[in-house]
């Protein structure tokens, strides 16, 4: 299979490339290189002559337009996006432009391509989303497929329209599409903006590590590679037309994964005092949701996936790459909002 990735230089676009490719696809990867991408996600797979990078900017319809003529891929997978909660506080417009105008104008571009192959069955265009669309949970329940849409942030609000649009698509258009909604990921080359990598930045560093208000917000945590892995078989076996949440059945307290974090790093790279003793309360942020947790027993039932690590496999996994590749994170440290707090202006 030749398939189109979008935000295939980003974190989980990476981890979803480095897959593709080590199973034989072939990958187009398509990525403007904005301040989260980073080409070393993607160096390994690079040495295959199956990948190819196009740098362009998925709201360029002309670009799209050329890139699907040249390629001619079998399949899209739609990851690129603007995806900080925090920086969609401070600056909201980037969002809407790249999540919801880029995914309108992929959208376009795919109909275009496959309408003029004479729409082939086997096309799929399979846009990847948040759970975040759903809002916020209270002490219990679950979301499913079924959830109502209740965005509470610029962010989840530009992901929740770029949703609508896909479903819009295939029902007026027939366009063949599948939507995942993924629960919190964290794993190897996650970008230090998001609290795992942050907290292990700043520990390392010997800077406070921030908690936000009292640490009390919950979140269901999905191992990188486990969530690239249940994409790629949504896109081989999943139902057209079909939504699939996908979740790592790992709940967690933000404070409690700070401190597992802390305890990991502890016993792999001690320091003169234990670094939980770093841990900062700080304002919290703007309309925090409480709590997410995924019911993922569609995407169990119908395509056979189940994650692979528990969140403390998959934490010390992660500690241990940020420890093993310095040069990485090394290189990223100037980048813009590397080590600040964003989204409290």
């Amino acid at each position: 299979m030749k398939i189109l990735v979008t935000g295939g230089a980003g974190f989980i676009g990476s981890a979803v490339v480095r897959q593709a490719i080590a199973r034989g696809d072939a990958v187009v990867n398509v990525d403007s290189l904005t301040y989260a991408a980073c080409l070393a996600n993607v160096a390994e797979a690079a040495t295959s002559d199956r990948y190819l990078l196009e740098q362009a900017d998925i709201r360029d319809r002309d670009a799209m337009d050329r890139i699907f003529a040249t390629h001619q891929p079998d399949a899209v997978m739609h990851l690129a996006a603007e995806s900080h909660v925090d920086r969609s506080i401070d600056g909201p417009g980037e969002f809407v432009s790249t999540n919801v105008i880029g995914t309108y104008t992929m959208l376009e571009a795919a109909r275009a391509y496959w309408a003029g192959k004479g729409k082939p069955e086997a096309f799929r265009f399979h846009h990847i989303s948040t759970d975040e669309v759903f809002g916020s949970l209270g002490p219990t329940g679950l979301f499913t497929e079924k959830s109502p849409y209740d965005p509470r942030s610029p962010y989840s609000a530009s992901k929740a329209g770029s949703d609508h649009l896909v479903r819009a698509w295939a029902e007026t258009y027939g366009l063949p599409v599948i939507v995942t909604n993924c629960s919190n990921n964290y794993g190897p080359c996650q970008f230090p903006e998001k609290l795992v990598p942050v907290v292990i930045l700043n520990a390392l560093g010997g800077k406070p590590i921030p908690v936000y208000g009292k640490g009390e917000n919950i979140r269901d945590w999905l191992y990188v590679e486990d969530h690239a892995t249940a994409l790629l078989l949504a896109l081989d076996k999943g139902a057209l037309g079909q939504s699939y949440n996908i979740g790592g059945f790992n709940e967690v307290k933000n404070i409690d994964l700070v401190g597992k974090l802390c305890t990991i790093l502890d016993e792999l790279r001690p320091a003169n005092h234990p670094y939980a003793d770093q841990i900062t309360f700080v304002t919290d942020r703007p309309g925090h949701d409480q709590r997410y947790a995924i019911d993922a027993t569609r995407v169990e039932a119908e395509l056979g996936w189940t994650p692979s690590v528990t969140v403390d496999e998959g934490l010390r996994l992660t500690v241990q790459w940020y420890l093993d590749n310095g040069d990485w994170l090394q290189a990223l440290l100037d980048r813009d909002g590397v080590g600040e707090r964003l989204g409290a202006k």
